[in-house]
């Protein structure tokens, strides 16, 4: 490795160890919260604040002093060169930079300002309002600026297709599918705000907003399922034309019930922005009133997740409290924090009130198997994942809470929950199973990127990993399928992508210590394969980071500015790897300790998280806390004991 010093770690250097981890330990205990939990900021791009916005003038409110604040927001994360990005140091998005422009219009942003005028001129040159994706044309068809008719047709009879019946609601992924019954109400609804004339944005379009095109330009091969796919919209729109949807008025009855059902445990429909967002659109289209219990429950949902300052106003997509919570305790179990800590013991306590003991969506294809599992959020009875289950597992495990009496029920249910979870390809993927019907990526409004939900290696190793602390091994089945997947997923140069982390460098960490949890073969093929690919992609300074561009183009694998969770990561996977004594590990343990900060933690500014590819992106504030500790924490060849540094 070029520019890395081989140079051992000094005795000295022992010392500063041990006082970042102190310091790591101190900054997480200074950041718990006074039930016992932890939660960060989880932080998008600026479609929430646009979104929101956008949402507040459907129903009548732009004149809300939070707007004004949401938008000098807006302005605060506009690109030198007039666009809005979906993750910092991105290029300009079209979708994004036509919302934000469109809010900051309803907000009263003067059009011959320079920062709306260098956006018209990126949104054009990227090719105009109509060149939006699907979710961003419904916005404008619902503020009047755009053809209802220019949107893909969600026709809501979908929910009542049978689960044999190919395409059906649960075919698609959870996420997916709590955006689109929601969206499928609007399309058979059609409300529509006109706004005043000076407030549209006709401008932003190439062609007349009013011509009607289809919602996707088709492909140039004839017969091809994106081509079938335009064909089927285009004769659902004929049908609604020709009023020839008797089953119209029951399917959108049933798809109001299937939205108001989710309501049940949840901090709004599926918890997450979009789900939640699109229920006030609903309850307004069918003309529920701003004072109505159920259209304020449906606002403090979006309420919950501001985040005022003094002067402006962002929204999460989120809430990250289970998720931040078992990490957090896992860096500070692997920091020598002691299990009868009484803020470890709160903590146990409460994720185990967390626990989901309720069937979710993932029972539809899955009834014989017991609910057991935690979701992201506080509130998501619908919708646990095998993510944050997995994590859960981990934390519990190495806390030494898992055979409590308190805890070993929840830890039996989750890991045959778990088990149960298996795809046929012996991967796991977020909320279901076989979600990966290739064909329905291919419909008008799947552009969101996230219409299935596969199996990952991200997923499937970190299910690995806390399997490996109850006692599974390889020569089990489910763990040779799972082996499988993971081989047959890797890449030509020896990483593995991350679905929920930005990227490889993330999807190769999660593997390596994922087979080192099972006790898999650290010396085979595969492992030094990915540990040679970790190695090469270190930077100059020790650090490792990657950039959101990888998923576009794969040859940004592992290149981006340094960032301490990123370079967590890379020694994490080292580390499971037996490569402590590599000059490549000493080098990255440097960094971190050089870099971090007094408060504990590491300034961190890309993001790092992944929502959907090449979509949406996430910065977790938390990740720059939790991870740099635990790859600290974890080298004990370099260590003394840290449990003193608890005291």
């Amino acid at each position: 490795m070029n520019g890395i010093s081989a140079e051992p770690i000094a005795q000295a250097l022992t010392t500063s160890l041990r006082q970042a981890i102190a310091r790591g330990q101190q900054g997480l205990f200074a950041r718990q919260q006074a039930d016992g939990h932890w939660v960060g900021e989880l932080q998008g791009d600026s479609i929430l604040e646009s979104e929101y916005i956008l949402l507040m003038a459907f129903l009548g409110r732009e004149s809300d002093d939070r707007v004004r604040k949401a938008a000098r927001y807006l302005l605060k994360v506009q690109m030198p060169g007039g666009g809005w990005g979906n993750y910092p140091g991105g290029p300009a998005e079209i979708s994004v930079s036509v919302k934000a422009y469109f809010a900051l219009k309803i907000a009263g942003q003067d059009t011959s300002s320079v920062t709306m005028t260098k956006a018209l001129a990126v949104i054009r040159q990227l090719g105009g309002a109509e060149a939006c994706n699907s979710f961003t044309k419904f916005y404008l068809a619902l503020l009047g600026q755009t053809p209802f008719d220019n949107c893909p047709a969600v026709p809501p009879e979908i929910v009542l297709l049978p689960q044999w019946f190919y395409f059906n609601i649960h075919a698609i992924s959870a996420w997916s599918r709590t955006i689109l019954v929601p969206l499928s109400i609007v399309w058979a609804m059609k409300p529509k705000r006109e706004l005043p004339a000076e407030l549209g944005i006709a401008e932003l379009f190439l062609e007349p907003p009013s011509v009607i095109r289809p919602p996707h330009p088709p492909t140039q091969t004839r017969f091809t399922w994106t081509n079938f796919f335009l064909r089927v919209d285009r004769m659902l729109k004929r049908l609604e034309r020709w009023r020839l949807t008797p089953l119209r008025p029951l399917a959108v009855r049933r798809a109001i019930r299937w939205m108001r059902e989710r309501y049940v445990d949840s901090d709004g429909v599926g918890a997450i922005f979009p789900g939640i967002v699109y229920t006030a659109i609903v309850l307004r289209a069918q003309g529920v009133p701003d004072d109505d219990t159920e259209m304020i429950w449906a606002m403090k949902q979006v309420e919950d997740l501001m985040i005022p300052e003094e002067d402006t106003l962002r929204l999460q997509p989120c809430l990250s409290p289970v998720w931040d919570t078992t990490l957090t305790l896992i860096a500070l179990a692997d920091a020598g924090t002691l299990p009868d800590d009484p803020r470890i013991v709160k903590a146990v306590e409460w994720l185990l009130a967390r626990e989901i003991r309720r069937p979710g969506d993932w029972s539809i294809s899955n009834p014989k198997l017991e609910p057991g599992g935690w979701c992201f959020e506080y509130r998501n009875g619908f919708y646990p994942d095998m993510d944050d289950t997995a994590m859960a597992l981990i934390a519990l495990a190495r806390t030494g809470h898992a055979p409590s009496t308190q805890a070993a029920g929840a830890v039996m249910r989750g890991l045959r929950w778990l088990v149960g979870m298996q795809n046929s390809d012996g991967g796991w993927a977020a909320f279901d199973r076989d979600i990966n019907r290739e064909i329905l990526e291919k419909v008008p409004f799947a552009d969101h990127n996230a219409m299935l939900d596969p199996s990952c290696p991200d997923i499937t190793a970190r299910v690995l990993e806390a399997l490996g602390h109850y006692g599974y091994r390889p020569g089990e089945p489910l763990i040779d399928r799972a082996l499988r997947f993971i081989q047959n997923t890797q890449d030509r140069n020896g990483s593995w992508i991350g679905r929920w982390g930005v990227n490889y460098i993330y999807g190769t960490w999660q593997v390596l210590v994922g087979l080192h949890g099972i006790g898999a073969d650290m010396q085979s093929p595969m492992v030094r394969k990915a540990v040679a690919w970790l190695k090469s992609v270190q930077q100059f300074n020790g650090a490792w980071g990657e950039s959101c561009r990888s998923y576009d183009d794969p040859s940004w694998a592992g290149k981006g500015d340094p960032t301490a969770s990123q370079t967590a990561w890379a020694l994490l996977g080292l580390q499971a790897a037996g490569e402590q004594n590599a000059p490549e590990y000493k080098a990255g343990v440097r960094w971190l300790l050089e870099t971090q900060n007094p408060d504990g933690g590491w300034t961190e500014e890309p993001f790092t998280g992944t929502g959907f590819p090449k979509v949406f992106y996430l910065k977790y504030h938390l990740y720059s806390v939790y991870f740099p500790l635990m790859a600290i924490a974890r080298q004990t060849p370099l260590a003394a004991s840290p449990r003193a540094a608890s005291n």
